[in-house]
């Protein structure tokens, strides 16, 4: 069960409830749009995220900074739970994109923000698709 509170804040007061580890990359859609405005390999993406440990501590948030995030997808740049989870989103949509530690940073973690074999969990919005 997640359990996401005030999620209009994005940043702020988030709490997660994690009662497993994923096996690999879970996606969860909170605002699903139908539409067939999917991202390809090699096109950039702009998104707004917020990233969490398990136990609910935040390690990132681009709308705290004030500046959304721009990728190219599919080129390794992003840990691939990115690159495989944003490539399933609709233009507009927010997910949870929940990575096991072999879809984030694995054994190395990225350290001193998260720790070896972390699983994380984001909160992703796509907003943009550039060809």
């Amino acid at each position: 069960m997640v359990r996401l509170l005030c999620s209009s804040c994005y940043c702020k007061n988030w709490q997660w409830n994690f009662p497993f580890k994923p096996q690999s990359l879970a996606l969860t859609y909170i605002l699903l749009f139908s539409g067939t405005t999917f991202p390809k390999n090699g096109q950039t993406v702009t998104v707004h995220y917020t990233g969490t440990l398990t136990d609910g501590k935040i390690f990132d948030c681009s709308r705290a900074r004030g500046k959304p995030f721009s990728f190219k997808l599919g080129a390794s740049q992003v840990i691939r739970g990115w690159d495989e989870g944003v490539a399933k989103m609709n233009l507009g949509e927010v997910a949870i994109l929940t990575c096991s530690p072999d879809y984030a940073y694995g054994a190395r973690g990225y350290p001193p923000l998260i720790p070896s074999n972390s699983t994380l969990i984001f909160e992703v919005e796509l907003l943009k698709i550039d060809s």
